[in-house]
């Protein structure tokens, strides 16, 4: 069993990005008996604030980074930092990295579907187009980003490339957090695979965001749920459920395209 701990931040317009950045690091090195924690999407400015992702991009050995990877390595966990608002090539994208015990970057990922049009991400960020798996302690991993799980195809993806597990930080608001709750649960069961998946808390820019950060296993069901507030949520995924579950039910064998 894989010991996961999802960090639901709270977001909010009264901290800077310099104190929620050692707020997070602090928060990582004071867990205790977990092999993997998680970080929501864009937390460092908020998900909803376009002109603070737009200021406070940074590339990959910028603030946020260095200080995950610090804290992973003083805790010993592996980390997905959530994603930030990298600078790359004249470009900015909404980039999660993924760490090991070490604090050594085994992956990034660039998140493929800009939320909001043309006057939303796409006007700040530059979409990514590449899938991403690796290896971690939930088996064979595939990577996501919030507006991505509308995308089934993605998912689909994920799985042909041997995904087992999904793993996804996220920054959706209240307003519709009960699609993100059917659609966690529809990426489960259509793939046979565990979601993992951090979202955030507070409140930024004028937008309330909607918690229920989860944890749902290859049959769909919900095994550890967030509330609305900033909070720990804790969970213990098996990675070997999925190979048994799609040998007991192999519905991805009658797949027709």
């Amino acid at each position: 069993m894989t010991r996961v701990a999802l960090i639901q931040l709270d977001v909010n317009d009264a901290e800077t990005v310099a104190e929620r950045v050692e707020r997070a690091g602090r928060i990582v090195e004071g867990l205790v008996d977990v092999d993997l924690a998680v970080l929501p999407e864009l937390w460092h400015v908020g998900a909803f604030d376009l002109e603070a992702a737009r200021e406070h991009a940074e590339p990959l050995d910028g603030l946020v980074v260095t200080r995950m990877r610090a804290a992973a390595a003083k805790a010993g966990i592996w980390l997905h930092t959530g994603s930030f608002a990298e600078l790359a090539g004249g470009h900015r994208y909404n980039t999660s990295v993924v760490l090991d015990r070490s604090g050594d970057i085994l992956a990034t990922y660039r998140k493929q579907h800009l939320f909001g049009w043309e006057d939303g991400e796409p006007s700040v960020m530059t979409a990514g187009d590449t899938l991403v798996v690796l290896p971690t302690p939930l088996g064979a991993t595939g990577l996501a980003t919030c507006y991505d799980l509308r995308f089934p195809e993605l998912y689909r993806r994920l799985v042909d490339s041997g995904t087992e597990t999904f793993l996804m930080a996220s920054g959706w608001p209240m307003p519709r957090i009960e699609h993100w709750s059917v659609l966690l649960r529809a990426r489960a069961i259509e793939n046979q695979a565990w979601v993992v998946a951090c979202n955030t808390a507070g409140t930024h820019n004028g937008v309330l965001m909607g918690g229920r950060s989860a944890v749902i296993d290859p049959r769909g069901t919900v095994v550890a749920e967030a509330g609305d507030d900033e909070e720990i949520l804790y969970a213990e995924v098996d990675p070997a459920a999925v190979r048994e579950w799609r040998l007991a039910f192999p519905v991805l064998a009658d797949r027709r395209m």
